[in-house]
């Protein structure tokens, strides 16, 4: 079994729309890299604000 972990000690990003800090999720193991949002509610903000403004994607 693996060693857990304070939540202090795990990797920690900035949300792209609502600017707090969040950190690793296990969930977000394969795909950190990838992930610049904290929760499904400041992904579906950013979308919506994109769309506002007539961004594509």
């Amino acid at each position: 079994m693996p060693k857990m972990r304070k939540k202090s000690e795990l990797p920690t990003k900035a949300c792209v729309v609502c600017h707090l800090p969040f950190s690793w999720r296990r969930k977000w193991a394969r795909d950190w890299q990838n992930v610049t949002h904290c929760s499904d509610r400041c992904r579906k903000a950013g979308k919506a604000a994109r769309a506002e403004r007539g961004d594509k994607s």
